[in-house]
């Protein structure tokens, strides 16, 4: 092995890069249209642009990134985390081309990726587990009935999701309906497939994980746990390793179970198991991502253990670094540094950062897909970069936490800043003696004032670009430029014609779009009476979706705007007379 394609983006992508240099390896990074001038695709040894905007016309399109492999002389595939990385049909195209597929295999993939089967294989290894369909369910009735069977509340789950995506929970039965048609679009938006299954839901649990590494030579190992329950709309948002405030019994039950579930499924690569640990101590398997995780450096800081490269060696046939699982070593703690107003609901604020300066100090790391000028596009996730904050136990890896967060500095786009600058001063999440927080505690019981980002009006520059062939040293290339500086370029250096940036206010009577991104559904039809508050629609972006609610009581006329189409913040989606 020695050419690796990283077939991702962003933070991600750098951080591989990164270790691809550690390890000797040559990088080649890919690009879509809006992240052509990306940090990743300035750190890798070479780059190659896909052509497109949208994650299906680049970043998920296999026959382009197999190209790409071919024309650089890649021998190596890693995928990262999201997009392909949890996609057999992928990995088997990477190997029947030929490559190394950095990652389990296809069949790992199928049985552990999809949720049903997943179950099916923890019943084998006797992990612990709450009721779930035995299968994919056909439809909102399926749901209705385990929901009247086994009880409230039922989570909805893309059986080939993660991240949040494609997760819904029903706390009432009127409820269902919607619940499982929005689950089944975001998951056929976020991962291509559209089947979900049903199960039981732990009300207040948290979330914990353990970190798998598996060689080919039956050797496996558990690096440890994370508690992941700070997460909102099961997006998560902080981590921390190891998971604390767990018994000796429990964390011995995560650990055996873990390392029986991989080896019932003859796993190799690194790993994660999920869990949720229920307010009275109960331990229930969630699921197993087949992939590194978001939150694999507040591992790697507990351990010493590069998980990217012990990926590199167990793809290359090599035994991994460690025989036993490792003791933890002090505390850490990750913070996600996405692109969102926390004091709006967490809305998607994509843009250009202005200013990106990261913390110093004993104990800090940052992991990050931006700097100064980059452009967080508004067509994939909103993570931009992560803090991670060691220390030599939990007191002290807060304290540090806590100076990290104040002296950073991001501007130009809102981001979550403020709430991690709240939380790490929350009793829930700071007490000595117990773990306060759990998966629905942002959205249920967490009231910190934040104040709104000033930042949260502006939109992102312009990415469109415009290729042109021209003749360098008697070969024809293509040179890919912003379509801004191309128009200007043509009309002698004037201003162009690009849109204007301002928008209009709206009266007391319109409806406007809160984020940039598209528009999904109409809730109600054309002329019929709301009431203040009562949804109206649906608008997607940066792969979640968030329901419009009426500003006013009277009668909706619909805007221009119709399902499927782009809306930009601010655009009228309705007026209410």
């Amino acid at each position: 092995m020695k050419k690796v394609l990283i077939a991702n983006r962003g933070e991600i992508a750098v951080r591989i890069a990164r270790a691809c240099s550690d390890a000797g390896l040559q990088s080649v990074a890919v690009s879509s249209d809006p992240d052509a001038d990306a940090l990743h695709v300035r750190l890798a040894d070479e780059a190659h642009a896909l052509g497109g905007r949208s994650g299906a016309e680049t970043y998920l399109d296999i026959t382009k990134l197999i190209g790409v492999a071919r024309r650089a002389g890649a021998d190596a595939v890693h995928p990262g985390y999201g997009f392909l990385s949890e996609n057999a049909d992928f990995a088997q195209a990477v190997m029947d081309a030929g490559l190394t597929w950095i990652g389990p295999t296809p069949q790992s993939i199928r049985e552990l990726g999809n949720k049903v089967t997943a179950r099916e294989i923890a019943v084998r290894a006797g992990a612990p587990l709450v009721p779930g369909s035995d299968g994919p369910v056909r439809n909102a009735d399926e749901v209705l009935a385990f929901a009247q069977e086994y009880g409230l509340p039922v989570a909805i789950k893309a059986a080939f999701g993660g991240g949040g995506r494609g997760l819904k929970v029903v706390r009432r039965l009127e409820d269902i309906e919607d619940a499982f048609e929005s689950a089944v679009r975001e998951s056929l938006a976020a991962f291509g497939r559209d089947e979900c299954f049903v199960e039981r839901f732990l009300d207040r649990p948290r979330h914990v994980e353990a970190q798998i590494l598996a060689d080919t030579h039956g050797n496996v190992i558990v690096l440890g746990t994370r508690d992941c329950s700070l997460q909102r709309r099961n997006q998560k948002l902080v981590e921390e390793a190891p998971a604390p405030f767990l018994s000796a019994a429990q964390r011995n039950l995560i650990h055996e179970s873990a390392k029986a579930i991989c080896r019932e499924a003859n796993y190799h690569g690194a790993g994660t198991v999920e869990y949720l640990v229920g307010t009275d101590g109960v331990i229930s398997f969630l699921e197993v991502n087949t992939r590194l995780q978001v939150e694999h450096p507040v591992t790697e800081e507990t351990t010493g253990v590069d998980l990217v490269r012990e990926q590199f060696r167990i793809a290359a046939g090599g035994v991994l670094t460690l025989s036993a699982d490792p003791e933890p070593r002090g505390h850490a703690f990750e913070f996600r540094l996405n692109a969102a107003d926390p004091a709006r609901g967490f809305l998607p604020g994509p843009g250009q950062v202005d200013v990106f300066e990261a913390p110093t100090g004993p104990g800090i790391r940052v992991d990050s897909g931006v700097r100064s000028g980059s452009t967080v596009p508004g067509e994939y996730d909103s993570l931009m970069a992560k803090l991670i904050v060691h220390g030599e136990d939990r007191a002290q890896a807060l304290r540090r936490a806590r100076a990290a967060l104040d002296e950073i500095r991001i501007q130009g786009l809102p981001t979550v800043l403020p709430f991690h600058r709240a939380v790490v001063r929350h009793p829930d999440f700071t007490a000595e003696d117990r773990m306060g927080v759990h998966t629905t505690w942002i959205e249920n019981e967490f009231a910190g004032p934040l104040a709104a980002s000033p930042e949260v009006a502006r939109s992102a520059p312009d990415a469109a670009r415009t290729t042109l062939t021209v003749e360098l040293d008697g070969k024809a290339v293509q040179l890919g430029l912003p379509t801004r500086l191309f128009e200007a370029l043509i009309s002698g250096g004037g201003s162009g014609t690009g849109p204007a940036a301002a928008v209009l206010a709206a009266d007391h009577t319109e409806l406007s779009s809160p984020m940039t991104g598209s528009l999904v559904k109409w809730l109600v039809e054309a002329g019929d009476s709301v009431e203040a508050g009562q949804p109206v629609a649906i608008v997607e972006a940066m792969k979640m979706e968030t329901t419009v609610a009426a500003h006013r009581r009277g009668l909706l006329a619909r805007g221009p705007h119709e399902p499927g189409a782009a809306v930009g913040r601010g655009d009228i989606l309705a007026t209410i007379t």
